[in-house]
């Protein structure tokens, strides 16, 4: 992947090329910023632009052996690693689910990639056996290149793993460059976070999502400026606006919201047992989709105004729970959806926290 073929983020990529051309290569680098934003494909790029034998003007050559390789994913001496999901599995063993769904889309996110490789309930971890592996996969020469890279695809998911690649980290081999990903600084161990150097990275422009949809997704303009509007510099989110006739998050949560309002126990029963068959991360999402509504639905009350990251349908019910729920409404209702994606990320009995937390809805919504 070329550093042009990914969008936006030119501060970045001046940033690096420069690191790289005065060979001042930091080992371990941390990639930060939210969904989205091009960090994981930017990633490639840089990997691809170390590799490359034939550098030119800040771009790799794309031409040589090194790039060839890069491009399709299968260079010796680039790894990864990401989240999986099963005990004793390691990164290997999904990798050719890994490269097609990087060639398909460099954009995507955790939800997207559990899917594709089929998680259903499980929730996505980067566990023991993969640091092990990751260690002794890393203590190994390089095979084709004067550099090793790996690039950890959303740290967050190590836990509490990562202090076994904490000396790795500190004392790697000779030309070993490691290149974190993440999106949740929080999350990731502050030991770790010590030992990289933090590349932080923007959300994209409205413009820069529209650029991307059109010139590499072949979305029509009209299309392209209406999921830009909505995606809040999230290109992969605009992807999957763009794409689909509709949010399923979005349709399954004003239903929530209506339900929830109406307080009917036989309603709430049923969709408490459709909720639990989401599956962990589905459910993960559909909480963090109920804040970005809260967050519009706060703007909305604040400014009066519609130019709300939201569709029509959202819209239509962010007019009409204006009228019925107080600003000071807002805050509970928010703590709400933190908790419970807490709670989901904890194993907690998902038919019981989706019928909790309606019951906790129908209660704020009354009081």
């Amino acid at each position: 992947m070329h550093f042009n073929q990914v969008i936006g983020q030119q501060r970045v990529k001046e940033s690096l090329t420069r690191l790289v051309d005065a060979q001042r290569i930091p080992h371990a680098m941390l990639f930060l910023g939210p969904g989205g934003c091009g960090k994981l494909a930017l990633a490639v790029a840089l990997a691809q632009y170390i590799l490359c034998e034939n550098k030119q003007q800040g771009e790799s050559c794309g031409t040589c052996s090194n790039c060839s390789k890069v491009s399709k994913l299968v260079h010796p001496d680039l790894h990864f690693t990401y989240p999986i999901v099963g005990t004793k599995m390691t990164s290997p063993q999904f990798l050719t689910q890994w490269r097609t769904a990087i060639s398909t889309n460099a954009y995507l996110d955790i939800n997207h990639w559990l899917q594709f490789i089929g998680a259903e309930n499980k929730q996505g971890n980067i566990n023991k056996d993969e640091c092990l592996r990751i260690i002794k996969q890393m203590s190994l020469k390089s095979f084709e290149s004067d550099y090793k890279i790996l690039i950890i695809w959303l740290p967050e998911y190590l836990q509490k793993e990562g202090n076994r690649l904490l000396k790795l980290i500190e004392e790697p081999p000779e030309n070993t460059i490691f290149i974190l990903v993440a999106e949740e600084q929080e999350r990731i161990l502050n030991t770790i976070l010590s030992r990289c150097q933090i590349v932080k990275f923007n959300a994209l422009s409205d413009e820069e999502v529209v650029t991307g949809l059109i010139e590499k997704m072949g979305i029509a303009q009209e299309q392209a400026e209406a999921a830009a509007h909505l995606a809040n510099g999230n290109l992969n989110e605009a992807l999957t606006l763009s794409s689909n006739a509709e949010n399923d998050n979005a349709v399954l949560f004003l239903e929530w919201l209506r339900k929830c309002y109406k307080g009917n126990g036989v309603e709430l029963v049923p969709w408490a047992e459709k909720f639990a068959a989401l599956g962990r991360e589905r459910q993960k999402h559909f909480f963090q989709y109920g804040l970005h509504f809260m967050r519009e639905f706060m703007l909305f009350k604040l400014t009066g105004s519609e130019q709300v990251r939201l569709r029509k349908p959202e819209l239509d019910t962010v007019r009409n729970l204006s009228k019925v729920v107080a600003f000071e409404k807002i805050e509970p209702i928010t703590q709400l959806f933190n908790d419970s994606f807490y709670f989901i990320e904890r194993n907690a009995n998902a038919k019981i926290l989706g019928l909790d937390a309606s019951i906790q809805m129908n209660q704020i919504f009354k009081n």
